[in-house]
């Protein structure tokens, strides 16, 4: 990729990066209220939940935030070569 097409990929990776985060942080609170059956995940520090549940949760999460960024990376990835008939590297 030259020079000036990272230039202008560039704020396009970071604002698809914050939708993506976004979009993930939906995903994974529809994904855990249908797990668990309740509204909010546990928190590290919460003293009424158990270990399994927290590290649960944050499996889950990750693995949501995970395949959500190789989407959008890879979608943003192909989106640069269909504009400029390179892929970017």
């Amino acid at each position: 990729m030259s020079r000036g097409t990272k230039l202008w990929y560039k704020p396009i990776g970071l604002a698809l990066g914050a939708l993506a985060g976004a979009a993930a942080g939906l995903a994974f609170r529809q994904v855990w209220q249908l797990v668990a059956g309740e509204r909010d995940a546990p928190d590290a520090t919460d003293e009424e939940r158990g270990w399994g549940e927290v590290l649960a949760a944050a499996a889950l999460q990750g693995a949501i935030f995970a395949v959500v960024k190789a989407a959008v990376d890879r979608g943003g990835a192909a989106g640069v070569r269909w504009l400029t008939g390179r892929w970017p590297s």
